[in-house]
């Protein structure tokens, strides 16, 4: 049986936390569908086929090949999951904080159609970088390249 890991976020922008956790997953698992979802709490940056693209290059020039982008404009992911023969929901976590929001999600995926969540934690270096405040220093001109990866810096803007 070949395991297909989800790793779902709204990735606006994508970070290098992201594409750590993207790359970690990758070596966990046959294969790793980075799921674009839409967060009808935030207001987006970028629409999802502009983040879909920025990923899909990101992760090239990272050179994972097992690693493809996909997309969820409404549904539950759990369906979604169950849909495309998923195994397992892949998590970053940063902190406790993180893990406590992630937690009742978890719960609740697995009732609705038994899949499994499992966290990765993220590189401690990275830690204090959410999408959020990267986009926050980018709008006001601060340097956003130690936070993304090159092809996110491009659009993105901030300093370099």
């Amino acid at each position: 049986m070949s395991a297909l890991a989800i790793y779902p976020g709204s990735f606006d922008p994508f970070t290098l936390g992201h594409l750590d956790i993207a790359t970690r997953a990758a070596k966990l698992f046959d294969r790793v569908e980075l799921v674009v979802v839409h967060n009808p709490n935030k207001q987006s940056a970028l629409s999802t086929p502009e983040r879909k693209a920025l990923i899909e290059k990101a992760l090239a020039d990272a050179g994972l090949t097992n690693v493809n982008v996909g997309t969820l404009e409404s549904g539950m992911l759990a369906h979604y999951c169950q849909a495309v023969g998923a195994n397992v929901i892949v998590k970053g976590v940063r902190n406790d904080i993180d893990l406590q929001n992630e937690l009742p999600q978890a719960r609740v995926n697995r009732d609705q159609t038994g899949i499994e969540t499992v966290f990765l934690t993220g590189d401690p270096s990275l830690s204090h970088v959410s999408s959020s405040l990267v986009r926050q220093v980018a709008s006001l001109g601060g340097d956003i390249s130690r936070y993304v990866p090159v092809a996110v810096l491009a659009v993105y803007g901030g300093k370099r």
